[in-house]
């Protein structure tokens, strides 16, 4: 689906599309909801065994919540930063939303290789979904996003269901994936670290289109302007979203953010991504 926004309305349509959803931060009663913020949580488990300080110093969390609400969803948001940038954020966006947002940390390239970095946000979804009850959250609400590499982790651990299942968690179990401009071809960086140049694309096994599979969770995939994203991000996944349909998937939907490149995306996309989770929370728990 194309969003056209000429220059002229860009800011308009930005601003209507975030202040449509400050309201979702009341609680059912209609009083503004308190959060809480928790930073610097080491994900793996038994961390007492871990030797490895990379890990240790990498492999944190912080987890921002609404106080005193029951089952309200969850977001865990990967970073961007092409694998070799970047840190654990919370987005200011996704802040006073009524949603829990988990900001992971994860190793980088060229310190660790493929696919360090993708069992590293398997085990931060994993300690969402093993710890998310404790601060009053519904581990059926899990939500997992991220913007550019972000995205690409989150596809990874979603649809290739070996990563969480070390876990003893079916990826079916995430209630939504929600990719910002991820890649969908064996990510560059992986591609750097196995000597390919960055126009010459290839899929292998750390590529999500190597995992496409039709009874995966609803994927909502988000990108920039085709004329305007990074080195064909958007073609590569229209070619995701054709290829799960023809695959039986039925809920792979595709928005293109006309007028938008791959770093400016990210704002108009955050409205749509709350969107999607106040859908899918109905659907579920109704």
């Amino acid at each position: 689906m194309k969003i056209f926004m000429s220059p002229f309305l860009r800011t308009s349509y930005c601003s209507i599309l975030l202040m449509a959803f400050l309201l979702v931060s009341s609680d059912s009663k209609g009083q503004a909801a308190d959060f809480s913020r928790t930073n610097n949580i080491f994900y793996y488990p038994d961390s007492n065994t871990v030797k490895d300080t990379y890990i240790k110093s990498q492999c944190r969390l912080d987890i921002y919540y609404p106080k005193n609400v029951k089952d309200f969803a969850t977001i865990v948001w990967f970073h961007g930063g092409g694998i070799t940038g970047g840190g654990k954020e919370i987005p200011r966006e996704l802040m006073d939303k009524g949603v829990a947002v988990i900001g992971v940390g994860y190793r980088l390239s060229p310190k660790v290789k493929a696919p360090a970095y993708i069992e590293d946000a398997a085990a931060a979804v994993a300690w969402a979904f093993k710890h998310v009850e404790q601060y009053g959250g519904n581990k059926k609400l899990i939500f997992v996003s991220g913007h550019s590499a972000g995205g690409y982790l989150g596809t990874m651990l979603t649809l290739d269901k070996q990563y969480l299942s070390k876990y003893q968690i079916d990826a079916n179990s995430i209630a939504g994936l929600i990719p910002f401009s991820g890649q969908a071809i064996t990510h560059f960086t992986v591609r750097q670290e196995q000597g390919i140049k960055e126009l010459q694309p290839t899929i292998d096994k750390y590529a999500p289109l190597a995992h496409i599979r039709a009874d995966a969770p609803p994927m909502l995939i988000i990108t920039g302007d085709r004329e305007m994203e990074l080195l064909g991000r958007y073609e590569e996944n229209a070619y995701l979203n054709r290829m799960m349909k023809l695959a039986g998937n039925k809920t792979t939907r595709l928005y293109e953010l006309q007028g938008f490149d791959h770093g400016g995306m990210a704002l108009p996309a955050f409205p749509l991504l709350l969107k999607e989770v106040a859908q899918l929370k109905k659907e579920i728990l109704k």
